[in-house]
């Protein structure tokens, strides 16, 4: 749900899944939904939800683990790309994150601020280390290779983690930098390549909701500081 009700609001799980099925080659519709006047059809459908879900044949869907697990399982080779990573290490770098990154948001005591902000740039270390690691693949066609060269967290192709990760990271960067001074920083330079790589693609480009939506949402979440 956006401020007016049409624009892409800043959800993103929503985003995750919009960028699986442009990855994938679907043609789809994204339909919006003004939550603030949430059609009753839509209360009935996946009453006690929060968009995005899934209907296919009659079944909703509404967990979106489950519904990347679904579009993985249905839209296989050799007419969709597979999406899932070759590496599971790649399934879980910088889980915590966003986990950091919502503490730290939403701190109200000063005397902790200095602790969180810490927290998230220990997390941001770890997926910055990870993604500067050459993965097996490189270091077979490069043994000396010492720093990564890969595009994306699994290799050259945007993957499943990448989906997830990618708008958590574009929200971290406006939220932070809107309402507490502070950015990714640029010499996390494993991070900085990534985001950059990702600004390429037209599956995070053509997704990604509007700074000034993710601003306005993020307005009640933040914590004012005393």
């Amino acid at each position: 749900s956006s401020e007016d009700g049409e624009s892409i609001g800043a959800n993103p799980f929503s985003q995750r899944l919009s960028m699986i099925l442009m990855s994938k080659g679907c043609t789809f519709t994204l339909n919006t939904v003004d939550m603030k006047r949430c059609p009753d059809a839509l209360k009935e459908l996946a009453p006690g939800t929060q968009p995005p879900f899934l209907i296919y044949n009659g079944e909703v869907k509404t967990d979106v683990n489950k519904i990347e697990e679904f579009l993985e399982e249905k839209l296989t080779a050799p007419r969709y790309p597979c999406m899932t990573p070759k590496h599971k290490e790649s399934n879980t770098a910088g889980n915590d994150v966003f986990q950091k990154f919502s503490a730290y948001i939403k701190n109200q005591v000063p005397a902790q601020d200095d602790h969180l902000q810490k927290n998230l740039l220990r997390s941001l270390l770890k997926l910055d280390l990870y993604l500067k690691n050459p993965l097996p693949y490189e270091l077979c066609r490069d043994p000396k290779m010492t720093v990564s060269k890969r595009k994306f967290l699994d290799g050259d192709n945007l993957t499943l983690p990448d989906c997830n990760l990618l708008p958590k990271l574009h929200i971290i960067n406006i939220v932070c930098c809107q309402y507490r001074g502070f950015e990714i920083p640029k010499d996390l330079q494993g991070i900085s390549r990534y985001l950059a790589n990702a600004e390429e693609q037209k599956a995070f480009k053509y997704t990604c909701p509007h700074s000034s939506e993710i601003i306005l949402f993020y307005r009640d979440v933040v914590r004012k500081m005393p």
